[in-house]
Formats: structure tokens, sequence, C-alpha cells
């Protein structure tokens, strides 16, 4: 069982199964709360020590300082200013220079508030749906208290009530209820088999989140050995995610350091439901965040083919601290596993479009990080008006191709979310997107937001494909749609995978990428080989319009205008 509190890196985990305070006084009593104030004022101390020595001065030592702010807030919950000080005169200090006081108790405030705060409750048994009701039910009083206890303060000590009222989130951002569940686990990873599994998420957006990495590097290459097998994780360090990636199940193990990734898995893949595991072998298993005892970042998958299982394996580092690590390892070993049946994995976006004249049209954009794919969905999102009806979006960054018992090629997605960067998105939506949003970094080069835009259901159902264009970022070209006239033309170019960097990885200036897909067919090239051409055939075949789409991203001055221009080209293509 997880402590009833821990707070580390930055993120608070409150345990409302081992202790939850129900009123003002437990929650000024706890340990949590205490907890809180020490790392507060040691972070007071390095971050604004003209308040801290304000303080400190009067009570001499840090230890003394943290509870006696303790014991003020307490008192000031159930009694005012001038009763407290005629009771106990050693809280005069605080009291001195009242805005001062003030002053301090918003800096705790806002502390308290930075921080990742999440809540859990964990369930020996799966529920049958009460307790959902019950958490969120608790979930919302833990706010309301908390809010209470910061406008009572400031009241008590100003003398009158604030007119302006801010309906802030004072508690969790966010909630998890673990399911203590038996799965069909192989005798290798029976280390793993008490970790409990993420039922349901609860998240307040914006949920924000403060990283050490802001980039992902290199590619994830095969271990010969299984880094999972005889490991033994602590179920008091661990939760465990199921996640649908595309139509595979995977088993997400992620350490309580890196939350902020594992709740992002929320708005990136669909929470499977317990029927769906309960009992069973996942197609995929990813431990994030196991400390092996090595300093540098260790990242790799394993074909464990006796169980038939593919494993992902990253090690506790500040290296692996961006949710790139989290989400193009699980899609790599999506891929991979793909490929192993008969299936082509792509490195793209694809949306299904219904123009105002009646037109219907499915649009496959392929290309690597940066190259465009995401930009040309938000520029047929801003030209909605103009030419759309309605717009479907089937996957934002990887999907895979697969033919159907007729033979005809069909198109999935493997995510009902997109990992974006938030400057390449129109500002209005990225507005838009606030009351949803998990946001990485938001003030950073390359700031990220994971918003939910498809459902499950729409990225499973298969559709047929009428365009499959290759996102070149990098040539200047007048004509922004130009079709392949040859089956190696295309073949050559979309197996080069050119594009220029643009920061979203470590790389830089013009790279190249097998197949534009670092996450499997560059690690499987003989295997993604024989399966393009043979994809790439029948795309011809089918009379598939096969070509480049010339985004202009990574274009001086062309970020915004470069994709709209592509993607109004290729509308006045489709109503020709």
């Amino acid at each position: 069982m997880l402590q009833e509190f821990t707070l580390n890196r930055g993120r608070a985990i409150m345990n409302f199964t081992s202790k939850y305070c129900d009123n003002r006084r437990k929650i000024l009593s706890s340990y949590a709360f205490g907890r809180v104030v020490e790392t507060f004022i040691s972070r007071l101390k390095k971050d604004n020590p003209i308040i801290y020595d304000a303080f400190i001065e009067d009570f001499h030592t840090d230890d003394n300082l943290v509870r006696s702010l303790m014991e003020v807030i307490r008192f000031l919950s159930v009694c005012e200013v001038e009763e407290l000080l005629e009771v106990n005169n050693k809280y005069a200090p605080f009291f001195k220079d009242r805005d001062l006081f003030i002053e301090l108790i918003e800096l705790l405030y806002e502390y308290w508030r930075r921080l990742e705060r999440v809540a859990i409750v964990h369930n020996s048994r799966l529920g049958e749906g009460v307790q959902n009701v019950r958490f969120i039910q608790a979930y919302e009083l833990f706010n309301e208290l908390l809010l209470s206890i910061y406008r009572r303060t400031k009241r008590v000590v100003n003398g009158f009530n604030t007119d302006v009222y801010h309906q802030t989130k004072a508690g969790a951002n966010a909630g998890l209820i673990l399911n203590d569940v038996t799965w069909n686990c192989p005798i290798e990873y029976r280390g793993l088999a008490s970790i409990p599994f993420i039922g349901s998420v609860i998240i307040n957006p914006p949920y924000i989140s403060y990283t050490k990495k802001n980039t992902r590097d290199g590619i994830f290459m095969e271990h010969k050995t299984n880094p999972l097998a005889h490991m033994v994780l602590n179920e008091d360090e661990w939760f465990l995610f199921p996640a649908k990636v595309g139509n595979l199940m995977a088993f997400v193990y992620f350490h309580k350091d890196f939350m902020c990734h594992g709740i992002g898995l929320a708005n990136l893949f669909e929470l499977a439901k317990n029927d769906e595991y309960v009992g069973k072998k996942p197609d995929l298993i990813y431990v994030f965040g196991y400390d092996d005892g090595h300093d540098e970042k260790r990242t790799f998958y394993y074909k464990d083919r006796k169980n038939d299982i593919m494993i992902g394996y990253a090690n506790y580092s500040d290296e692996i601290d961006y949710f790139g690590y989290m989400k193009k390892m699980l899609l790599t070993l999506h891929n991979i596993k793909q490929m192993e049946r008969g299936n082509l994995p792509i490195h793209g976006a694809m949306v299904n479009i219904a123009l105002k004249n009646g037109r219907e049209a499915n649009i496959v954009i392929m290309g690597d990080s940066g190259a465009g794919k995401s930009e040309s969905l938000e520029a047929f999102r801003t030209l909605n008006e103009r030419y759309i009806r309605h717009m479907r979006v089937i996957f934002d960054d990887m999907g895979y191709l697969q033919f159907d018992p007729s033979g005809k090629i069909r198109a999935y997605g493997t995510e009902i979310g997109a990992f974006v960067r938030t400057d390449d998105l129109d500002p209005m939506y990225a507005f838009a997107q606030l009351d949803r949003g998990i946001y990485t970094n938001p003030d950073k080069v390359n700031a990220r937001v994971t918003i939910p835009i498809s459902t499950y259901e729409v990225i499973s159902k298969g559709y047929s494909v009428d365009y499959f264009l290759y996102a070149n970022n990098y040539a200047e070209v007048e004509q922004k749609i130009q079709l392949f006239d040859s089956l190696e033309q295309a073949i050559e170019v979309f197996q080069t995978g050119a594009r220029r960097a643009k920061g979203t990885t470590t790389e830089q200036g013009l790279v190249t990428s097998y197949f534009a897909n670092p996450f499997g067919p560059v690690q499987e090239q003989a295997v993604a080989e024989v399966l393009i051409r043979k994809f790439f055939t029948a795309l011809f075949d089918e009379g598939v319009k096969v070509g480049e789409m010339h985004t202009a991203l990574a274009i001086e001055g062309q970020a915004k205008d470069g994709p709209r221009a592509a993607a109004e080209e290729l509308f006045s293509r489709i109503n020709a």
C-alpha cells in the first residue's frame, strides 16, 4: 500500500485509501500539511530571501518557523487574530506586518498549487462503480476544504472578506482509482503481478507539468536479453496503465516520480476496460522509470518470442523525463508487432474530410517529427468554415495500413489524442484546449500539449485511402501538391524520409530517417522493405493518389502560411 503522502520532484501523491481528511482540522494536523510547509520554507529560503529573513529573525530556525506557521494557520481556522494573541503571544511576529504575512500565505498557496497533485484510492477488488462516485465526491470535498482554509486565513488576518473569488482547484489536479487485478502473467513477469491497475482517471485541466527534459534523443534499439525477467516492482512506487495502442493491449508500468507521463497517457491512448485485461495476457509491456543503478539513460526493446510479448524498457533517469519517451517507445513496440503481423506502420496523420460541395476524401500525410503532419491538420481545421462540412481525425502521429479480407487497403489509428507543439497551433484553438489539455513546460521551446482529438471507435473503424502524401518541409516550390508518376519514384522519396529538423528532437539541419519512421521500420528494415513495396504496389493498383505535400514548415517565416497554402491547394484538387 502506498504511503499516505509523498512529495518528490515537484509531485505530491495523496493516498485517500490510507488517509482521507474530511475536515479542516484533520488537514491542518496531517503529516502531509507539515511536509508541504517544510518544503515550502526550504524553497522560500532560496527563492524569496527577503520574506524568509523577515520571519526567521523572530523564529530563529527553520524548524521553529515551520512548526509556528503550521500552528498559526491551524489556530486561525477557529479563532480571530486578537483571540489568538491573548492566549499565546508567541505568534505575534506573524502579525507585526499583516500585509507581509498575507504575502507569505499567498506564496504558500501558490507553491502548493504549482505542484502536480494527484489523489488516489486503491481498491482491493474490482468494484461496480459506486467507489468512482464516492471518490469523486471526496475529491471535490478536499478541494473545497483547502479553498476554505486559504480564504478564512486571509479573511481573519485582513479583517474583511474578499469581494472577488477565484474558483481555482486547490485540492488535487488529477485522481486515480486503482484496482487489484489478476492477469495471465507468465512466470518471467511474476514480479510485476502485484502492481495495481488504473481503472479510472480524473483530470482537472489545464494540467501543467514541468519536466527535466524537453526533447527526445536517438532511437530505441533491440536488446538481446529480457530486461524484465525476474524484475520485482514495489507496489508502493509503481502504477499500471492498461492502454489500447491501436488494436494492441499494452501494460504500461510507470514509477511514481514520472506520474505526469502516466497521467498523460489518459489523453493519448484509450484506457482499457477491465474485461479486456482480467485473466488475459498483453501484447506489449513497458516499464518506465526502473532504477537499475545506471546513471546514463537506457532505453530499448526486447522481443519475448516465448510469450509473444513485445517488451519496452526505460531506466530511472532525468534523461527520460519527457513524454516523448513514454509515447514513442509504445509506438515502437506497436509498430514492430504490426510488422510481424504483415501490416505497415505509418508515421503521419490521417483525416477523413467531407467538403461542402459533397465530395469526401481520406488523406494520409506521412513524415517524421517536425515535417508538418500535425500542422497540416491544424491548417485543415482553420480552413474549416471555407471548405469543410466535416473533418474527422483518424490519427495524428501514428497509424498502420492493413489489407482487409477482400484485399483492399484500410488505414487505422493508434491514438485517441495528440502530443503537439503549442506554438504550431492556431492561438484560438490552443486556448480552446485549456479545459482539457495536459501541458508540458509551457514556457519553453518545444512546449507541448496532449489533447484528446478522436474516439477509439473512430480510429479503429478502418478507412480506405484516397491521397497518400509525403510531408516535405524544406523544399521551396510553387506547386504545393505534386503527385508521383511511378511506383519507384514514390518508394524512393518515402523510404529516404528526408526533412529539415525543427527542434522537436536533438537533430539539426537536413536529416533522413528510413521511411520517415524511427519507431520500428528503422530497426526492422528488412521486414519493412518487403512491406513497403507490397503496400505501395497496392496503393498504385487501387488508384490512390501518391505524392508530396510541400508544407514549407522548416522554411523561415512559413511555419503557419506553408501548411495553409498546401492545404488550400489540396482542397482545390479534391474539388476539381
